[in-house]
Parts: C-alpha cells; structure tokens; sequence
C-alpha cells in the first residue's frame, strides 16, 4: 500500500475508535463539551475517509481523458471537506446556546476525564505522524488532515479543563462555552482549508519562495545556457507543473541542448519532488563566436551579479 493510502487509513482506524468511546461517554454524561469533541472526531473520519478515497484516485497514473493526472481530485476533496466542516461548526455553536438557555444538566464520570486524557494523545501522535508523511510526500489532503488532529489536540485538552472548571465549581457554563469556542475554531480552520482548495482548483502558481529557489537552479546552469523566459507554474493536488522557454546558445547542438534539459529538470526534481516539468528549448537570438570571452550573454550576467 502506498504510504500515503497507509498514513491516511492509520488515521481512519484511530480516529473511528476515539470517536466512538467519546460519544457514548458523553450522551450518558451529557456534557456537550464530550458529545463535541465527539462530533468532531466523527468529523475527522469523514475527511480521512474522503482524503484516502481522493488519494487513491489523484495517485493513478494519467489515462486519454486525464493526461495530466487526477491531481486535482485531492484538492476537490478539501473543499468538500472544508464545506462539511462549517456546518458541523455552525450545528456546535447552534446547539451549545441553546442547552445555555434551557439550562440543561451535566452528570460527569470518570469516564470523561479518562478518554479526553487518551484523546490528547492519540491526536498527538496522529497529527505529527499526518504531517511527516504530508511534507515527505508533498500531500496537501494529507496536510490538511493533520490540520485537523493537531486542532483537536488544543480542544480536548480545552475540554479537560472545562470539565475540571464544571466539577469545581458546579457550572454547566465552562462546558457549553468550551463547546462554543472549539466550534468556532473549527469554522476558521475550515476557511483556510477552503481557500487553499480553490485557489489549487483555479491554478495558483507556486509560492515565490519556489519560483526564487527555481530561477536560481536556472540561472546557474554553465554554457551553452543564454537564458530563459515565459516561465509558468501551477499546482493540482500533490503534483506542481513548470514549464518555460530555455534559451541555449545557437551554435549548441541539440544533444547539448537536450543534456542541459534534462539537467536542469533534474536539479529541480530533486530540489522540490513530484514535479511535471516541460522545457522549450530555443536558440539564442544573439549571434557569436561562441567562446565565452565574447558571450554577451555572459557578459549581461556578470554586469548583473555585480550590481547586485
């Protein structure tokens, strides 16, 4: 199984039984802080699930209706995601007033305490391990799962407290707002999760941090590189597209032209992984004896590393 179908399966499974054990607990207890964070486990099994499905589909490889791949799927999954998200927050926040108002009981156990304790860890440990394998392989499903686990580790410990805050001082209060708090909280994640997914949807270029990191790969390249230009970046799911225009001295061959192509596609791969990187190669429109003492392209580049 490929390890980011596995890392987001391990998510399914954990999260699935923390959910299960919250929810129980909490409706025999009746604190709405439990039966939420309940909610929102059951809320990460839904994106798990969605992203391992995504996954599975955006890692096949091209085919004659897709010939760039099934990228884009991981991203439709984050906004559906994303969506389902305001809403359970919305249904928390609702939900939460309306037990204030009718002043509704909670009857704790040891229970709570016990499985918000397991809870921190398990989000602990889900989250980092989401995260690891999200920048190893460049995920942003698998990154915005591991959003997700490392949120609930702020709100089950926010429910712990709010449970301790109840027993203390005998007020419901602590637990519906800690409710309240998490569901807004979870509306926010939501936002950002959202605007990542349309703006992967609609092409975004990659960050200028990488188009830097990318230009400068570039501009290093020996003779007979003479420049480059109409460069073009996008992203879809986990896999980034670049290509542009590669100016090669015209008295190059093209076995020479091709070497540096193939060098240059190489240096950025490496640099950046799961790349799709095409390369037009074209002569340089200055003529020359094609020694590097009479370049003018060479000459440009030096007056230009020199001002800086």
């Amino acid at each position: 199984m490929e390890i980011k179908q596995r890392a987001s399966l391990t998510a399914i499974i954990s999260a699935f039984f923390l959910a299960l054990g919250k929810f129980i607990i909490g409706l025999y207890s009746g604190s709405m802080a439990v039966i939420t964070s309940a909610l929102d486990s059951f809320l990460d099994i839904f994106m798990s699930t969605i992203n391992y499905l995504a996954i599975r589909k955006a890692e096949m490889p091209p085919d004659k209706n897709h010939l760039y791949g099934h990228g884009k799927v991981e991203d439709l999954a984050s906004i559906v995601q994303s969506l389902f998200i305001l809403f359970t927050g919305s249904f928390i926040i609702f939900k939460s007033f309306e037990k204030i108002f009718k002043g509704a009981d909670v009857f704790y156990t040891k229970w709570d305490i016990t499985i918000m304790i397991l809870s921190i860890f398990v989000s602990f440990f889900i989250s980092r391990y989401l995260n690891k394998v999200g920048e190893a392989t460049n995920s942003n499903a698998l990154k915005a799962d591991a959003l997700h686990y490392s949120s609930d580790l702020y709100s089950n410990t926010g429910v712990l407290i709010a449970i301790l805050l109840s027993q203390i001082t005998g007020r419901t209060f602590f637990d519906f707002l800690l409710a309240i708090i998490i569901g807004i909280v979870i509306i926010f994640s939501a936002f950002g999760i959202l605007k990542q997914g349309v703006y992967n949807l609609s092409d975004i270029s990659l960050s200028k941090d990488m188009e830097r990191d990318i230009d400068k790969i570039i501009e290093e390249m020996p003779m007979p590189y003479a420049g480059y230009h109409k460069l073009r970046t996008r992203t879809s799911g986990s896999r980034k597209f670049i290509d542009f225009h590669l100016l090669v001295c015209r008295k190059a061959s093209i076995e020479e032209a091709h070497e540096m192509a193939d060098s240059i596609e190489e240096k950025i791969s490496n640099r950046f992984g799961n790349m799709d990187i095409i390369i037009h190669i074209e002569p340089c429109p200055y003529d020359c004896d094609f020694t590097e003492e009479n370049c003018r392209v060479l000459k440009m580049r030096k007056v230009i590393n020199e001002k800086k």
